[in-house]
């Protein structure tokens, strides 16, 4: 049994573990349950609860007694008897089932639409009787007052069937071109259909007429969902007389007051695939929406999540057990799942026991595989001395590390450090001597950085305090107390430079301010001193350096200026007059520099007139290229301008043109030679 925990509640699943064959006999099974732990340890609740290959839909009957599950393949029913925990019949179809309806308590009356538009009914000895309707079906509902049928499908039309007079009725004839599913409201036999236009229609089924319209592909768009292409309604569920259910094809579960044509909340499962089934939970107002990947349980008056489930395969339909916590899948593979969550409601009675056995599991709870190995990276392998180990069979590797025993680990360890139980004992010492001082009268402890600004920042705070409590208004949170500011007063390359020209002149009565600051952080350090001395709380009053001063004056702030002033000349002086002095000692050099491999060294005038040339005009710059003759600016015959220039080149460039040039006139001079030498007899043999 696998036990999964999601937002703290637990979630057994009942179906976890291989299954036997049915073709072994019960020694050999008793055999592979001795050898095997898993095979030992796993619960099947209800024998061979599988399908051959796929299983489609599930539902359980109304007196709880009986499963039934329609699957492939060959196409096939099954009906499980939960009170004998087993296989009650298993009955073959022509063709596969879409899905089907339990008329009776038990299993005595069943409806099966099929995919080839029939309509195929059971009674308790087997197949009772088969119709067809025009058109491909793909829901139907039964509407108990009446005993008819209603089939949507591939159609505008929705076909009614009346089992008491064993004939058809006419059609109700819808705007939607497709329809997709539909349902019947259990108080009031409201009918309602989903349509593929991302609309529900509502019908009266006593005046045959349609009395309501919700556009949920409209409401199912907020600004935070993403779709492709326009909705359609793929689920639909009714809970009570007002409150209906609407899932849509793009992934969006929409919830609505039948008074409103207003979803009251729009739940979004971020998938983007069609809502397979939904299912209302009203003791913990709860809804379960599936897609083929999720099942998603949440509050339906918040939108809450409150658990989810992401079974090993795709999702065709979910079932809840009535009045318990049990909930069972039909998926894309044979075997179809149960689980259990005990916070949902109690287990069905057929299987009771489950409800003292998951008490036993939380009271003692398992370990886990993980609990007897540790993980250790390659580093800490070289740390320990271990690295050798690396391939053995000692070192399982996983991931960017290695698991190894917890026993090989401690061992290694302990050789490797062997002081490491002292270091451990002298850090809890510290914690407890750490607990005990917090309880003691705290001091103010100043940090390490920026000490004169912090005591500056808890006086303003205090008596921020003092007049807050006045106006009775909240305080304002501390810079000190705040994560954002931490690093000024921890990283000393935040320090405040008092001796800085900026500071000085945007602070000049800081030297006579900072005084009485100064004082305070003498006696606070002192304190601090003896507190680390002694380990003894401080006693005695408040030191007598507090000593009030009267605020400076406009004429103390101006002198305070130019003394600021003056200092600040006095040392740029004295900076000059060491510059100068180095600069006297020390020797200049020449400079060389290199020049390129083909460029001819002119003079340093040329740069001179480029940075001459770049700081004229654009017209002064064409104006002067024309002269040059390397720009040419005419007027075409439309009235626009034409300008033809030519590109400067290198004195490389020009070399290598003219030696070009050269070897191009030698190469004429020797044709013309050869074919005046073949023109004359008798010579031109030197040349074949």
């Amino acid at each position: 049994m696998q036990v999964s925990s999601l937002n703290e509640v637990k979630i057994y699943s009942l179906s976890a573990g291989r299954s036997l064959p049915e073709w072994l006999s019960d020694r050999k099974k008793r055999a592979l349950q001795k050898k095997d732990v898993d095979i030992r340890r796993r619960i099947e609740l209800i024998q061979d609860f599988e399908m051959p290959t796929v299983s489609t839909k599930i539902k359980v009957s109304r007196d709880g007694q009986y499963i039934m599950a329609v699957g492939t393949y060959k196409p096939r029913i099954r009906c499980f008897d939960t009170y004998q925990l087993s296989q009650k019949f298993e009955r073959c179809l022509d063709s596969e089932v879409v899905t089907f309806e339990i008329l009776s308590d038990d299993y005595s009356k069943i409806v099966f639409l099929q995919c080839g538009r029939f309509v195929e009914f059971h009674s308790q000895h087997g197949h009772y009787y088969r119709t067809r309707i025009p058109k491909f079906g793909r829901d139907f509902s039964y509407h108990y007052p009446s005993c008819d049928l209603y089939f949507v499908g591939a159609s505008s039309e929705v076909y009614r069937l009346n089992l008491e007079q064993g004939r058809f009725l006419n059609s109700l004839q819808t705007e939607a071109a497709e329809s997709n599913v539909c349902d019947i409201n259990p108080v009031h036999f409201l009918f309602a259909l989903g349509t593929a236009e991302g609309k529900v229609e509502c019908w009266d089924p006593r005046t045959r007429t349609r009395v309501g319209l919700l556009d949920c592909a409209l409401s199912s768009v907020t600004a935070d969902t993403e779709i492709e292409g326009l909705p359609s309604i793929s689920a639909l569920k009714f809970h009570g007389a007002l409150n209906v259910a609407v899932g849509t094809s793009t992934g969006q579960v929409l919830l609505y007051d039948l008074r409103s044509s207003n979803p009251l909340i729009v739940k979004d499962h971020r998938y983007g695939l069609p809502i397979k089934s939904i299912q209302f939970q009203p003791e913990l107002d709860l809804i379960l929406s599936a897609d083929s990947r999720i099942i998603k349980m949440w509050n339906k008056d918040t939108g809450k999540i409150f658990t989810s489930m992401e079974p090993e395969h795709d999702i065709n339909d979910v079932c809840l057990y009535p009045n318990s916590g049990m909930l069972m899948t039909a998926n894309e593979a044979p075997k179809m799942n149960i689980y259990y969550i005990p916070v949902l409601g109690p287990a069905p009675k057929w299987c009771s026991f489950l409800d003292n056995l998951t008490e036993e599991l939380e009271e003692n709870p398992e370990s886990t595989v993980y609990d007897d190995y540790k993980f250790v990276t390659r580093k800490d392998l070289e740390n320990l001395g271990l690295a050798h180990l690396i391939g053995s069979s000692l070192l399982r590797a996983y991931m960017h590390g290695f698991f190894m025993d917890i026993r090989l680990y401690h061992k290694a360890r302990m050789m490797a450090n062997p002081f490491a139980y002292e270091e451990y004992r002298r850090e809890k010492i510290r914690q407890k001597i750490e607990e005990t001082r917090a309880q003691r009268v705290q001091l103010k402890k100043l940090p390490k950085v920026n000490k004169e600004l912090a005591l500056k920042l808890i006086e303003e705070e205090s008596e921020e305090q003092q007049a807050t409590r006045k106006r009775k208004q909240k305080n304002l949170p501390s810079l000190l107390k705040d994560d954002r500011f931490k690093v000024m007063f921890e990283n000393p390359d935040f320090q405040v430079d008092e001796q800085s020209e900026e500071f000085r002149l945007l602070n000049p009565l800081v030297s006579k301010i900072s005084e009485k600051r100064k004082r305070k952080l003498k006696v606070l350090e002192e304190l601090e001193a003896q507190e680390q001395e002694e380990e003894e709380e401080a006693e005695g009053k408040a030191s007598d350096a507090e000593s009030s001063e009267s605020s400076d004056d406009e004429k103390g702030w101006v002198e305070e200026v130019r003394k600021q002033r003056k200092l600040l000349r006095q040392e740029e002086k004295l900076k000059r007059k060491e510059r100068s002095k180095e600069d006297q000692q020390t020797v200049l050099e020449p400079q060389f520099f290199e020049i390129k491999e083909g460029e001819e060294f002119r003079s340093f005038k040329d740069s001179a007139k480029k940075q001459k040339l770049m700081k004229k005009t654009l017209g002064d710059r064409l104006k002067l290229e024309e002269k040059l003759g390397t720009l040419n600016v005419s007027d075409t015959t439309v009235g626009s301008k034409q300008a033809t220039f030519k590109l400067k080149k290198s004195e490389q460039q020009r070399k290598q043109q003219e030696a070009e040039k050269r070897h191009r006139q030698e190469r004429k001079s020797l044709r013309r030679s050869a074919n005046h030498l073949k023109s004359k007899p008798g010579r031109g043999r030197l040349f074949r």
